[in-house]
């Protein structure tokens, strides 16, 4: 198992400090989530030749490597003027991928959830024209919902996951989005246990449970709107001692998929850099503790 740190939360400060951060905090790996050099969110990749040899240096500098890239681009519509742009942006992080010798992609379903139908059909399109792609490079495409996604539940993600019947299609279980996965309930083990072999992906930390009253206050009251939280293990309402005992008794951490190679458990920490210094190493000593040392 690959133990990775997500590095928006430090990408400000460039390539080469970020890299070696990461190393300080005692990573091996980094998940490269979007960065404006890189690959931004919903716009081409730019990753121009400078940027990747001072990427690849930092890399031999310090030991790490790059477990996975995250790419957020508009391939579920429901414009397709904007979901033929967003797939010539896939191809060509695949690219830079396979430049950074990387074979592990996360990513999210998009879309609109008030339109729904339309935009499982454009995401089924765009699939039609990557996934021949995905298999002829050897790559991983790892599928999470995200809030405000077309589909934002754990058990219809994990089936249009199923749909494809492909090795090269997983699903990442994202801890601080539990509560929109099975409409506030939190009942992680079931949906991990849903997920079963087709769960390659975990990302780490907490968050409040939005459906409970007035834990969250928006105004105006019924805006239409997704809010969640990427905070410190057990600063929010997620059930960790569930979530890895579940994970401990599906061996998730010894598996080694067909493509790929092993699964991935990725600290995905945001909004609070101060805390980083701490909540960094806090973060990796557990999921160590909790999958590696059992």
């Amino acid at each position: 198992m690959k133990i990775a740190f997500d590095v928006d939360v430090i990408k400000d400060l460039g390539i080469t400090r970020m890299v070696h951060q990461v190393a300080d905090w005692g990573y091996k790996y980094i998940e490269q989530s979007p960065h404006p050099q890189i690959n931004p969110f919903y716009k081409h990749p730019k990753a121009g030749r400078e940027v990747i040899a001072e990427y690849k240096k930092a890399l031999r500098e310090t030991g790490t490597e790059i477990s996975s890239f995250i790419c957020v681009y508009r391939w579920s519509g429901p414009d397709e003027l904007r979901r033929q742009a967003a797939v010539k942006n896939w191809r060509r992080l695949i690219e830079i991928m396979l430049e950074m010798d990387v074979q592990v992609i996360n990513t999210e379903l998009s879309g609109d959830p008030n339109q729904p139908e339309i935009c499982e059909e454009m995401f089924y399109r765009s699939m039609e024209d990557l996934l021949p792609v995905f298999e002829r490079e050897g790559i991983r495409v790892e599928i999470q919902a995200h809030p405000w996604d077309f589909c934002e539940e754990n058990n219809e993600t994990v089936d249009i996951v199923k749909s494809f019947r492909s090795d090269n299609v997983k699903y990442v279980y994202s801890v601080p989005h539990t509560f929109f996965y099975d409409k506030g309930k939190g009942e992680v083990e079931n949906m991990l246990r849903y997920a079963g072999d087709e769960l390659s992906h975990v990302l780490i930390a907490d968050t409040m449970n939005h459906t409970r009253h007035c834990r969250y206050i928006v105004n105006p009251p019924g805006v239409d709107a997704a809010i969640h939280q990427h905070v410190g293990v057990g600063e929010g309402d997620v059930d960790f001692p569930a979530l890895f005992s579940t994970l401990r008794k599906m061996n998730f951490a010894r598996q080694t998929f067909k493509v790929g190679g092993e699964p991935i458990v990725a600290a995905s920490l945001f909004g609070y850099p101060e805390k980083m210094q701490y909540q960094a190493v806090e973060t990796r000593e557990r999921i160590e503790r909790e999958l590696l040392d059992y």
